[in-house]
């Protein structure tokens, strides 16, 4: 059995790792936790490095037979991350690729006496969770229960390589541009939903850094 904690920033990202990318997983007897960011009365939100770092290194010493990976947006990123600033012109992918470099070596380099550069996987979506919904627009509008916004779906969707691609401009965030077609769009309950109905299977497809991290988790071997 191989167990893996995931630190997320927020109840959306808890709520897709424990009822849709769990399931996946358990018949590689691949078992994965959601850890909400932050202590007690004060989780989620502020995804600053201090916080995140403060937590990855919690539990990387608390249970030496586990491993410990994250699932925190690029877009919106709080202050303090290793790799900043970033260099202009880069891809989504090559920023989340750089700042989870920086954030692997200053893990390892902090405690190298808890096996960090093996147990440690860092991972940020690119560039929100709710880019992953448009790897298959029809599943995500019937997730909503909304099937009329199909083709206002499929619009976004088409306008870029990937939906990893679905840029990070404060006013054109995936989550931006689900709320313009869909005002009432409740993140964490109909998110969910519609990550059910999409699967992780065509987000995988659709979205080749995400479908990096998830072969990651898939080939984690049990720990001693």
């Amino acid at each position: 059995m191989t167990r893996i904690k995931i630190i997320v920033e927020g109840q959306t990202e808890e709520s897709f790792v424990e009822n849709v990318l769990a399931p996946i997983l358990w018949p590689n007897e691949i078992y994965v936790t959601p850890i909400l960011l932050g202590v007690p009365g004060r989780k989620g939100g502020n995804v600053s490095y201090a916080r995140v770092k403060r937590d990855i290194l919690l539990h990387l010493r608390q249970d030496p037979t586990a491993y410990c990976s994250t699932m925190l947006d690029l877009y919106g990123l709080g202050s303090g991350f290793p790799g900043l600033p970033l260099q202009p012109n880069q891809t989504g992918l090559q920023k989340a690729q750089v700042i989870e470099q920086a954030i692997y070596q200053d893990i390892v380099a902090s405690i190298p006496d808890h096996q960090p550069e093996r147990r440690f996987y860092p991972y940020l979506q690119v560039h929100e969770f709710e880019g992953l919904l448009f790897s298959d627009p029809d599943a995500f509008a019937r997730g909503l229960g909304q099937q009329l916004l199909s083709g206002q779906l499929h619009a976004i969707r088409n306008a870029f390589a990937t939906p990893e691609d679905i840029n990070d401009d404060p006013n054109l965030a995936p989550s931006k541009r689900v709320a313009g077609v869909y005002r009432s769009y409740r993140k964490v309950i109909e998110g969910t939903l519609a990550a059910q109905e999409v699967g992780v299977q065509m987000m995988r497809q659709q979205c080749p850094h995400f479908h990096q991290w998830v072969s990651g988790l898939e080939a984690a071997m049990p720990l001693a």
